[in-house]
């Protein structure tokens, strides 16, 4: 098909280009934008007759109206693919940045993939160990699920999702891979989580794509679609596990809200457009496992709440879809505790389906279910005592409180670099259990206390 190549636009507007008097352009048509010898990429977000409204990634500063060279591809924006990913570093738009040279490409593939077919969908019920207490023993992560990350300013975020890209694995041998797409990361920020990736020799078995946030805002639109996409690739066409870490969803956002307002869309909740949330669900819902293939992509997608306001529309949408979420507390960053997940607003809606017999050690489903239990119990004891003083509390609420203590301590809390098994996180909550009576185990079956229970 021949190329379309006009000269000069009719208007700019902030990241668009608008063309009239074009033909035959289709929506979502990638556009070559050339001027001294420069070249841009955009691509059709708009058609109306003989009107074309081109979304350009690098934005459109320096550009001319009757100078630039426009031309139309006759086709959707793609990404080169092969096994040759693994172990590279891209920019935003999957082009390669650290100096390995081009991929060549055995299949390219359109970003734009589809959700996957509720129909062909495979129920996901395998464990992934993260090697991170809080989340193996009480929010586990399952195979094809998606469990996102809901983090504020200033919060370790950027640090647990990098140290679970790294300790990642499955009980099982099979290959498993990681994708980490930094989306509107600062520089410090997205140099610690490579140099980090590097230093561990993790790097080999990754792909990363970087966006920073001194690229275009508009890039940042197409880096998450990007990123699933290689996923796909390596999960059903190559058979592999694939985890997918999107940090941080709340820049997309803020990036759509943006783009949005540049096309004159009527906003909705706090500025964002009324299509928020089938925007990300066409991300979220590419996570899962299809009958018939032997791979599968787990997403964590991190976001960060402005103002730690849950209702927020970003985390408020995101908790609609996807299948829980992992609540980063400020309150425990402040004890130095990290990771400071904080448990009882988490959940991980699968974990039921997939540990237990068959799955996790046999003791999993009862002693996640008394420490969310007893912790809760906690809660309730230091608002108490925060009243009446904790010298004039019962002895057994003294004994809780201890507890909670050490749960945040010893369970919850632990090094960057730490990676427990499964085993070694059951066996600490067991001792942490062992602090409270026999009696106050109502959750767990008394065969389990006679094996660990420690009197």
């Amino acid at each position: 098909m021949a190329l379309k190549e006009y000269i000069g636009v009719s208007e700019i507007r902030g990241p668009l280009i608008i063309m009239r008097n074009v033909k035959n352009v289709r929506y979502d048509e990638v556009v070559e934008i050339e001027q001294n010898n420069q070249k841009k990429i955009g691509k059709v977000i708009l058609v109306n007759e003989d009107t074309a409204i081109i979304q350009v990634f690098e934005g459109t500063q320096g550009l001319a109206l009757k100078e630039p060279k426009v031309r139309f591809l006759g086709k959707p924006l793609e990404i080169n693919l092969s096994p040759d990913i693994l172990g590279r570093v891209f920019d935003g738009l999957g082009r390669p940045i650290d100096d390995l040279g081009e991929i060549v490409s055995t299949k390219s593939m359109d970003i734009n993939g589809s959700a996957i077919n509720p129909a062909a969908r495979e129920y996901p019920r395998n464990f992934i160990q993260t090697g991170v207490s809080a989340i193996d023993g009480m929010l586990t992560l399952i195979r094809g699920q998606k469990l996102p990350i809901f983090s504020g300013n200033g919060l370790p975020h950027n640090k647990l999702a990098v140290q679970v890209a790294k300790q990642a694995k499955l009980k099982s041998n099979e290959e498993f891979s990681v994708v980490f797409a930094a989306i509107g990361l600062k520089k410090d920020d997205a140099n610690f989580v490579v140099k980090n990736f590097e230093e561990s020799g993790a790097i080999k078995n990754m792909v990363v794509f970087l966006n920073l946030a001194s690229d275009p805002v508009v890039e940042r639109i197409a880096t998450p679609r990007v990123a699933l996409t290689a996923a796909e690739y390596l999960a059903f066409e190559l058979g592999k596990h694939v985890l997918v870490i999107l940090n941080d969803m709340t820049n997309y956002c803020e990036a759509l809200r943006e783009l949005s307002n540049y096309r004159g869309e009527i906003p909705g909740r706090k500025g964002f457009p009324g299509y928020l949330y089938s925007d990300l669900a066409s991300i979220y819902e590419r996570a899962g496992m299809i009958k018939g293939k032997d791979g599968s992509v787990t997403q964590i997608p991190v976001l960060t709440m402005p103002n730690d306001d849950i209702t927020h529309p970003v985390p408020d949408l995101t908790g609609y879809i996807t299948e829980g979420q992992i609540v980063l507390s400020r309150e425990l960053n402040r004890k130095n505790i990290y990771p400071p997940i904080d448990v009882l607003p988490s959940l991980s809606r699968l974990m039921k389906d997939g540990i237990g017999k068959g799955y996790t050690r046999d003791d999993h489903p009862n002693v996640a279910s008394q420490l969310f239990a007893s912790y809760s119990h906690v809660i309730e004891i230091r608002s108490l005592a925060a009243i009446i003083g904790e010298e004039d509390l019962p002895d057994i609420d003294k004994l809780y409180l201890n507890f909670g203590r050490a749960f945040e301590e010893k369970f919850v809390n632990q090094a960057f670099d730490e990676s427990r098994s499964l085993d070694q996180t059951l066996d600490i909550a067991w001792k942490l259990l062992s602090m409270l009576p026999e009696t106050e185990l109502t959750r767990v079956n008394k065969e389990y206390i006679e094996m660990y229970y420690k009197k």
